[in-house]
């Protein structure tokens, strides 16, 4: 596979801009790097505290365990296996 050089690398920025714009490839670049700044620090702070099961962050709350729906017995059916009664016949 060949590598890009650096006319390839205009091309494909031109290409972006015409096809984003400048204030959207500029929102994307911004939201881009935000999120690789929380990462860094998210898995920073994991290598600290040496637990990772233990959530660092304040807006990630524990899993609630909810109770499992109790299931109902079905009645039992009529010989055959139709599902009818032959005394209601």
């Amino acid at each position: 596979m060949p590598s890009l050089g650096g006319w390839e690398w205009v091309i494909l920025a031109l290409i972006a801009l015409l096809l984003f714009g400048g204030s959207r490839l500029a929102g994307i670049g911004r939201n881009t790097g935000r999120a690789i700044r929380e990462f860094k620090e998210e898995t920073s702070s994991l290598r600290s505290t040496g637990n990772p099961a233990e959530p660092t962050s304040p807006t990630q709350a524990a899993p609630t365990v909810q109770p499992s729906p109790t299931v109902q017995p079905s009645p039992p059916t009529a010989p055959g296996g139709t599902g009818v009664d032959p005394e209601r016949s």
